[in-house]
């Protein structure tokens, strides 16, 4: 909050620190005004008056307290009538209240225009004025720049409400608690349309301000910013000096006095002294020496122009540590080349080996990781889906209707599983994920009495009994359809079955199941499951794990997925890169429990370890494919609830070829590599040589 309480037409000149320059006449009522002083000259609801901040020749600015909130505000009262325009004080309420949004501007907090005196309440920056700063110190170059860049923004704001400021000068630019500057005080201010002319403070307006007849521009506001730069860099405004001051004390008339300072701005030499300044780039004072230039048409338009090109130069001051790499990289790269020759290579590679190998299986077991997690993730949303439409009411009707219904008719009936199955395939298929193979509902004795898509009459198991199998009775076993127990009954839970066969493809699927209970929830009257082939599950997350297409991933045999079942004492492979329809159709029962099975070593090998350097394939030991024999990386992640190992693995003699192949690459190609690194050395160097001009 600004504690000037003047606003004034015409320029007054100032002293060194900031203070006006008065008259004695002036000085003696000064004085007078500040011995009356001792108490405010009213109470504000709402606040309670603390201390008098300032006294000016019409009025006071006082520190308080708001009592709902306890922060603290200034109030400014317009008590001293001398002269007083009343317009001046609507005109600037009127602008703060319009630019109050911007944190760069003092903000306007409340106003009493009936009150007597009259009143308005702003904020309070306890850190005083940029021109009580200076009097102390002049501000470092980047903190310059950084109160610069504020001011600024503040202007951009106002110019884009079409407000012109037309007295920007330390003054009027205060600090908060941080030092954040804020533009205050726009007592001098004018519309982007007014035609009136605003005189603003000696020293920091434009020559083409200090004219009676001049009509404001935009321009005026940025010859002041690049006062304000140039004060707080060199302690002092630009052209201000004892001669300089004394010559305009001397004029007689307000008239005289702007035709005095118009001609010190045109007959003295351009300020230079803020190019000797340490810190101060080129590219900042040629910005200084453009918002200073007395021609306004070589000046910078308006402060937006200003911002941008302090911007450019911090963009290219951040840029210099890259630029004086650009020039020395090179160089230390290519020292580092030749060291790497002499030395370091032979035992690089052997050491990149060991390295090499624990980086990529912690890759692998981060990939196995989030497989697991996959998997158990889709298998367990199409159980939750399943779970919410097994207390559909049409499910419990339909298994009652089919009850009622010959069982040779069956297939005729109409089951909620075909819409079901039909809007969540849709919805799988735009999720870019795998879609079931089947959807069906048995009751309570595993009798299938719906099946989506409905089965041909040839293989027809419409009203045949699955009691048999784990999806029905929810264990992990699976019977002979002839040896059912006497007491199976159906599952009282949700669960994922054992893997079995496809009738289809012969590659192992499972199936998703939940019970379907009585409206009382005391007895279950049917099972609702939904089937999955394993290859289409996996291959889906195969190709997002190593980014290829599906096509891709299946013809690849460095890089695959595995899954297992451990749940059994050998366990016995679900999924594998071999195990395609091909390969299946000719496997019968005897060969998969002979050559599927997991050995003893590799089983405790998955159970006992997150990874292997040494891994054996189980399809390489069964002797089924000899593309899969060597050693293998391989990570391995548990896919909970499920009793399943997900299994990443790749060739490790792939894995590892780059790097045994480098010795020699280096040597065959390395002076090649200096030939052309060198001839990019020198064009780099052109380019950064422009590119920093």
């Amino acid at each position: 909050m600004s504690t000037s309480t003047d606003t004034h037409d015409t320029p007054v000149p100032q002293a060194d620190d900031g203070t006006e320059l008065q008259d004695e006449a002036a000085r003696e009522y000064s004085r007078q005004l500040s011995q009356h002083v001792v108490s405010p000259p009213s109470q504000v609801p709402g606040f309670e008056i603390l201390r008098c901040l300032g006294v000016g020749s019409y009025g006071s600015v006082w520190l308080a307290r708001e009592i709902n909130t306890g922060r603290q505000v200034a109030i400014k009262f317009y008590s001293h009538r001398r002269g007083l325009d009343w317009t001046l004080l609507s005109r600037e309420v009127e602008k703060l209240a319009v630019l109050y949004t911007s944190r760069d501007i003092v903000g306007l907090l409340d106003v009493g225009w009936n009150h007597d005196p009259p009143y308005f309440v702003m904020e309070y920056l306890e850190n005083g004025s940029l021109a009580a700063r200076l009097k102390e110190t002049t501000l470092p170059v980047e903190e310059a720049v950084q109160v610069t860049k504020t001011v600024a923004r503040a202007l951009v704001h106002a110019h884009s409400s079409g407000i012109l400021h037309c007295d920007v000068k330390p003054a009027n630019v205060l600090l908060d608690g941080n030092d954040a500057a804020r533009l205050g005080d726009f007592g001098q201010s004018r519309l982007s349309d007014d035609q009136s002319p605003a005189l603003g403070t000696m020293f920091y307006m434009a020559p083409e301000q200090a004219d009676l007849q001049a009509i404001p521009d935009a321009r005026w506001d940025v010859y002041a910013l690049g006062s304000l730069l140039y004060h707080t860099l060199c302690g002092r405004a630009p052209y201000r000096n004892e001669q300089n001051e004394a010559r305009i004390r001397e004029a007689s008339s307000l008239t005289e006095r702007l035709a005095a300072y118009q001609q010190i701005i045109e007959t003295n030499p351009r300020p230079e002294e803020h190019r000797k300044l340490p810190g101060v780039d080129r590219q900042l004072a040629d910005i200084i020496d453009r918002c200073l230039d007395a021609d306004p048409q070589r000046r910078f338009p308006n402060a937006q122009a200003v911002l941008d090109e302090l911007e450019r130069r911090d963009q290219a001051r951040a840029k210099r540590p890259l630029t004086i790499l650009g020039f020395l990289g090179p160089i230390l790269f290519l020292l580092a080349m030749y060291w790497i020759a002499q030395s370091a290579i032979p035992a690089a590679v052997e050491a990149s080996n060991s390295d090499l190998i624990g980086g990529l299986l912690e890759g692998d077991e981060v990939a196995a990781s989030v497989l697991a997690h996959g998997v158990e993730a889709d298998l367990l949303t199409r159980q939750t889906e399943l779970e919410r439409l097994a207390n559909e009411p049409a499910i419990r009707q339909f298994i009652r209707l089919t009850a009622e219904t010959p069982r040779d008719q069956w297939r005729d009936l109409k089951s909620p599983l075909n819409e079901w199955q039909s809007f969540r395939e849709e919805r799988l298929k735009e999720a870019d994920r795998t879609v079931d193979r089947s959807w069906f509902l048995t009751d309570a004795k595993g009798d299938q009495i719906a099946r989506v898509p409905l089965p041909s009459l040839k293989d027809d198991t419409m009203g045949k009994n699955f009691a048999w199998r784990s999806y029905f009775h929810g264990g992990v076993e699976e019977y002979s359809p002839e040896e059912i127990p006497d007491d199976i009954g159906p599952r009282t839970g949700p669960g994922i079955s054992t893997a079995f066969r496809s009738n289809a493809t012969h590659q192992y699927m499972v199936a998703i199941a939940v019970p379907v209970w009585d409206e009382a929830h005391e007895k279950v009257i049917g099972i609702l499951a939904r089937t999955i082939d394993l290859p289409d599950l996996l291959s889906g997350w195969e190709a997002r794990i190593q980014g290829k297409a599906e096509d891709q991933s299946q013809s690849d045999a460095s890089r695959f997925l595995s899954l297992v079942d451990i749940r059994e004492e050998r366990g016995f492979l679900l999924d594998h890169h071999w195990m395609t329809r091909q390969a299946m159709q000719s496997m019968t029962d005897v060969d998969i429990e002979r050559k599927l099975r997991l050995s003893k070593e590799t089983m405790d090998e998955i159970c006992h370890s997150k990874s292997s350097a040494d891994f054996r394939d189980p399809i390489a030991e069964a002797g089924l494919d000899s593309r899969y024999d060597g050693q293998w990386l391989a990570a391995f992640a548990p896919v909970k609830k499920t009793g399943w190992v997900a299994i990443v693995q790749e060739s490790r003699q792939q894995a590892l070829e780059p790097f045994n192949a480098l010795h020699s690459v280096f040597w065959q190609y390395g002076m090649w590599t200096l030939v052309v690194f060198s001839v990019m050395l020198g064009i780099l160097w052109y380019l950064i040589h422009r590119a920093s001009a």
